[in-house]
């Protein structure tokens, strides 16, 4: 039996963006982003949980210090993209639609690189209270 356990940090960040697929028509755009294709952009006020998991440091019970994860979240995430335009400030998504899939995907991907590769990681953002994802799925 093991002693896995999960632990969770929930954030806040506020940002905009637009859907768009430039290699797609006006017309095109419209109708398969409809109001997120606002060429003015359009934000939402993000709900972002972390969830890591394993087993407790034998010494300090612990998965996971929450005040270290909190750092890196606020490094890596919350100072990058609060109050940002997603489309015009932040590289990751100059070739990328930030859905909220592939910002969940990003978000990931930074947050990967900060942790200790055995504990495992999954994202959950959401963008309004009713649509959410999770990455991995």
């Amino acid at each position: 039996m093991n002693n896995k356990v999960a632990v969770y940090r929930k954030e806040h960040f506020n940002a905009a963006h637009r859907l768009h697929n430039s290699m797609w028509d006006a017309s095109t755009n419209t109708s398969v982003f409809g109001k997120c294709n606002n060429a003015n952009y359009h934000g939402h006020n993000y709900e972002l949980i972390v969830k890591v998991v394993g087993e407790p440091d034998p010494e300090t019970g612990f998965v996971i210090d929450l005040k270290l994860l909190s750092e890196v979240i606020e490094e890596s995430i919350l100072n990058r993209f609060d109050h940002k335009n997603l489309n015009l400030d932040l590289e990751e998504f100059t070739k990328v639609n930030p859905t909220a899939e592939n910002i969940a995907i990003v978000i990931y991907r930074m947050l990967r690189e900060k942790l200790n590769p055995a504990l495992e990681l999954q994202v959950r953002l959401y963008e309004t209270e009713r649509n959410f994802v999770e990455y991995p799925a």
